[in-house]
């Protein structure tokens, strides 16, 4: 039970450290929370600190996904990779390094997903692409990314453990996106690139 415990917090604390906020703080000397949609997230740093700082952002947040599953790995099955993954979710989107306040969760999700399955995230990641550059909206592409990911995961035959972390993490992304969706109705959510 106490290797279960460290690995869900660990995994939670690898999720919490925010690649994006450092990024944006120490390539450019900005709060990115302030800026923008003030979201700690590689589209957001993209915007404000420029395409390398966003590049360096979104491989962070994507790498700490990727390593929280790793982690799990060693230490269980699929019921324990499945609850860090969850857990790393949370980290990113609720940092305890940020006084909770994080980001949306696509990039670590992603990382995620592609660390359990490597054809789910590829997916996942070229749904995101097709949808995104189709819609010039990044919200949309990952809000249908997102809400693909459970069916993929069926589509694939991955184990119940899997298929419950890709309901969870479809409808908690979907939540976390509903500033975007209310911009969407409103004609006010920024295309692609264009800063807010």
């Amino acid at each position: 039970m106490m290797k279960v415990i460290l690995v869900l917090v660990v995994s939670y604390l690898i999720g919490s450290i925010p690649f994006s906020y450092l990024v944006a703080r120490y390539w450019k000397g900005i709060d990115i929370r302030k800026l923008g949609s003030g979201n700690v997230g590689a589209t957001n740093v993209w915007r404000n600190a420029g395409p390398a700082a966003g590049i360096v952002a979104l491989a962070g947040d994507l790498g700490k996904g990727v390593l929280a599953v790793l982690l799990a790995k060693n230490f269980g099955g699929a019921s324990l990779v499945a609850l860090a993954a969850a857990a790393a979710l949370a980290g990113h989107s609720w940092p305890v390094f940020l006084g909770f306040r994080g980001g949306k969760l696509v990039a670590t999700g992603v990382g995620v997903i592609t660390a359990i399955s490597l054809p789910v995230g590829a997916a996942m990641a070229a749904i995101w692409l097709a949808v995104s550059g189709i819609s010039r909206y990044i919200s949309v592409g990952s809000i249908v990314a997102a809400v693909s990911i459970p069916f993929l995961m069926l589509s694939f035959h991955l184990e119940t453990p899997y298929l419950v972390l890709g309901a969870f993490a479809a409808v908690f992304a979907v939540y976390k996106h509903v500033p975007n969706i209310k911009r969407l109705l409103a004609g006010t959510e920024p295309r692609i690139w264009q800063k807010k």
